[in-house]
């Protein structure tokens, strides 16, 4: 993968997962509700304080492993294997009616700690949050190592970036009026999100059955 396609891919794969529902989403929704639309963006910050350590950490644990026989290959199947079985349960969920943006964030409870707590706290509550750094952000650090410290700085703007985007636009949302966005185009947006997650999981399960 190019530069390029590391920074377009990894805003939209992070695109795809920051859209799917969970605490991240709710938390979001719950705090700009009360404190106006200032809060997704701070939520953001907090959630991309932890994922930048996080980040760092993977890259100078996987550094020492790059060159190792096999690893990118058991890597990218695992990412690849992830992201498809991410895109599809999305899609499902389309498909069966269980997406909806106006009941994402009814029971976040009431919480006395900040949106910037609340964005790392929520993040580290979250199973699947693992899961994916563990398989899906791994197999990307692998691919950007290729080109350095500006790899890895591509591939973490183009992921903060569209968590930073998605979340900017709930906050407006739920702080300006929801009719800019409906159920059912939350709906269309997510099923197109699972179907590029689905996509990018073949191209990865493709990349480490071939060893490329």
């Amino acid at each position: 993968m190019t530069l390029y396609q590391i920074l377009f891919t990894a805003f939209l794969v992070g695109f795809s997962g920051a859209m799917a529902p969970g605490p991240v989403l709710s938390v979001t929704i719950s705090e700009t509700s009360k404190r106006g639309f200032a809060a997704g963006p701070l939520v953001v910050l907090g959630h991309g304080i932890l994922e930048f350590i996080l980040v760092i950490a993977l890259a100078l644990g996987a550094s020492r492993f790059v060159g190792g026989e096999g690893f990118l290959q058991v890597v990218s199947v695992a990412g690849g294997f992830v992201l498809f079985w991410m895109g599809t349960a999305m899609a499902v969920r389309v498909i069966k009616g269980t997406v909806a943006f106006s009941t994402a964030g009814k029971r976040q409870k009431e919480s006395p700690l900040g949106p910037v707590s609340l964005g790392g706290i929520t993040s580290l509550a979250n199973p699947f949050w693992y899961i994916w750094w563990a398989t899906i952000g791994l197999t990307y650090i692998l691919q950007s190592l290729r080109y350095g410290k500006v790899g890895i700085s591509v591939f973490f703007a183009g992921h903060i970036l569209s968590d930073l985007v998605w979340f900017s636009l709930v906050a407006f949302v739920v702080a300006f009026g929801k009719r800019f966005l409906s159920d059912q185009v939350y709906r269309a947006l997510t099923f197109a999100c699972g179907a590029f997650l689905i996509g990018m999981g073949i191209y990865f399960l493709r990349l480490g059955i071939r060893g490329g």
